[in-house]
């Protein structure tokens, strides 16, 4: 179903396995139109909460609302209908390695619309040229860096313009010039479609690059910990790991 926003609430989530408590008593709220960063410690269920957002896992307590509306309580049909306003660039790229650029974009389209083979490839040229990779079509994934992998799987991501972008560590595997320039795409993206973009990631140069606002979670008393704007936790979280994690030991970071 389309979303009345792109907005997201995340209200009162336990996540468990079993009888292992990984989070609990989460209650986020995400603006539309904003990049949103979960951040932590390894361990502490970043990717886990991302899994629950998408629709991956069920939280063992709580609801996650879609422009107010609780993904959780749907009907499956339904469910299926709103996952298709997301789009998800995952750690590794996630890229089929016997298909070509081009074709692992198409995918989503040719899955999800009645769209001519002509308009597929029209659509399929468009998006890898917002991501810097037009004229590497007919190239297959071993034959591309790694930060041309992670733009082409932005470029599939994008490719049923959603309503939402889900990262899971975009720059991990990156060099620095690489990542620089994914955070610099994703501010883009964000500025010319509009949606609600939310990252995992522990990168300080992306947090700080980035994100309007964040959450921090806790792997030893599994809840979070703070939420707010990078720059502000960093001199008025009233956590001493939070403003710790945003330090990192080096020296405090200029704040505009």
């Amino acid at each position: 179903m389309p979303l009345k926003d792109n907005s997201i609430e995340i209200r009162d989530v336990d996540m468990a396995f079993g009888s292992f408590v990984v989070q609990r008593n989460l209650n986020i709220k995400i603006g539309a139109g904003e990049i949103f960063v979960i951040m932590g410690d390894s361990g502490c269920g970043k990717s886990t909460l991302l899994r629950h957002m998408i629709g991956l896992i069920r939280p063992a307590r709580g609801d996650i609302f879609y422009g107010g509306v609780g993904f959780w309580g749907l009907e499956e049909e339904e469910q299926l209908a709103t996952t298709r306003n997301f789009g998800i660039l995952f750690q590794s790229g996630a890229l089929w390695s016997s298909m070509t650029i081009a074709e692992n974009v198409a995918l989503p389209l040719q899955q999800y619309t009645k769209l001519t083979p002509a308009e597929v490839a029209e659509i399929v040229t468009l998006k890898l040229a917002l991501v810097g990779l037009r004229g590497f079509e007919d190239y297959y994934p071993s034959e591309i860096s790694g930060g041309m992998c992670k733009r082409a799987g932005l470029a599939r991501a994008i490719s049923l313009n959603p309503s939402i972008l889900f990262f899971d560590e975009p720059s991990a595997g990156l060099d620095p010039l690489s990542a620089r320039r994914l955070d610099e795409l994703i501010l883009e993206l964000r500025a010319s479609m509009g949606c609600t973009i939310v990252v995992v990631t522990h990168e300080l140069a992306s947090i700080f690059t980035i994100a309007d606002s964040s959450v921090f979670l806790d792997a030893d008393t599994r809840t979070m910990l703070d939420m707010g704007p990078p720059k502000t936790l960093l001199t008025q979280s009233k956590s001493d790991k939070v403003r710790e994690f945003l330090r990192r030991g080096e020296p405090e970071p200029k704040v505009a």
